[in-house]
């Protein structure tokens, strides 16, 4: 008969019984909501009655949102600290918050001790951090009062374990909201049928891109006079890709200045020799609380409307959506 390997034989020896119905709707989450909701089960079921802090957004280490059990007149999350500690120690996934600091005169004298511990009477607090390969993603914090003393070897050991069960939680996350966000987008769009128009992911990958917007895209580069000999792959035009990464680095600067761009200025790019050509660039996310990054949605158009281009409305409606649809 088969023996069971060390692995599962390890895995089936941390697995609480108290954890399965926890673990099961930290897997189910949709949202932020329903995720801080399943965390705090998950943390109540590992360490019961412990003061719980959760961060998402980060740029670079700023967060964007913070969520806590219990509310507090000073963040939980020590930026500065974290930011010089991972500056040496990069993508630590699990740290005591007293490691951020040189030594534990410096630790009772920082702002996280006197804003978090000092209210709960806290004893230890511990970190979960969350990568996407460079960048932060998320962190959980933990901190114990007095009367539950540090943490057992027992209890760190499952609290390791637990982390890639969160990791795996917030990468599905980040996709359902990458989904979510690539649909409305589409919806949005798909009622301005036949504008041409593009999609293009954070990382400036082409999500979507209906026939108009690739006509658009060789006709740009290429003319419009022999557009239908041309192939309809042509690539996004390089000045247009030039700027969303201008706009790529605004946003990242506002984000890491904690300000919010939720109305964030559209970019109109001109064709460098056709003034009545031009694409119109926004960022589009779904919500404030989203953890994947914004989309670019990218809208041409002629200003002259000329028969070359094939773009006005009349007369062109329905062979553009028969298009579309077709793809």
């Amino acid at each position: 008969m088969r023996r069971p390997s060390k692995v599962s034989a390890r895995l089936q020896s941390i697995v609480d019984p108290r954890l399965e119905k926890p673990l099961l709707h930290l897997h189910a989450a949709i949202n932020v909501d329903s995720f801080w909701n399943a965390v705090q089960d998950v943390m109540e079921a590992a360490l019961p009655t412990c003061f719980i802090g959760l961060t998402l957004q980060h740029s670079p280490i700023l967060p964007g949102i913070a969520k806590s059990t219990e509310k507090l007149s000073g963040s939980f999350f020590p930026i500065a600290p974290i930011e010089k500690y991972f500056k040496a120690h990069p993508h630590r996934n699990v740290v005591f918050i007293g490691d951020f600091y040189s030594d534990k005169s410096h630790f009772r004298r920082s702002s996280f001790y006197r804003d978090c511990m000092m209210p709960i009477n806290g004893r230890c607090a511990i970190g979960l951090f969350f990568w996407d390969v460079r960048r932060l993603l998320a962190a959980i914090i933990v901190v114990r009062s007095v009367q539950q003393g540090e943490l057992s070897r027992c209890e760190m050991r499952l609290v390791r374990h637990l982390h890639p069960q969160f990791q795996t939680a917030l990468g599905r996350l980040r996709l359902l909201e990458r989904e979510r966000a690539e649909r409305v987008a589409l919806e949005q769009f798909m009622r301005r049928v036949p504008l041409p128009t593009a999609l293009l992911r954070w990382n400036l990958r082409l999500v979507y891109r209906n026939q108009a917007a690739a006509e658009f895209c060789a006709g740009w580069q290429h003319g419009f006079s022999g557009l239908r000999f041309i192939k309809l792959k042509a690539p996004l035009p390089p000045e247009i890709l030039d700027r969303c990464r201008l706009l790529k680095n605004r946003w990242k600067q506002l984000t890491s200045l904690g300000l919010a761009p939720a109305n964030f200025r559209d970019e109109t790019v001109r064709h460098l020799t056709r003034r009545d050509l031009r694409a119109t660039i926004s960022l589009k996310q779904i919500s404030s609380a989203a953890v994947a990054r914004p989309h670019f949605l990218i809208e041409f158009e002629s200003l002259h409307g000329s028969p070359a281009t094939r773009y006005q409305t009349s007369g062109a409606s329905l062979s553009h959506l028969v298009r579309l649809t077709s793809r």
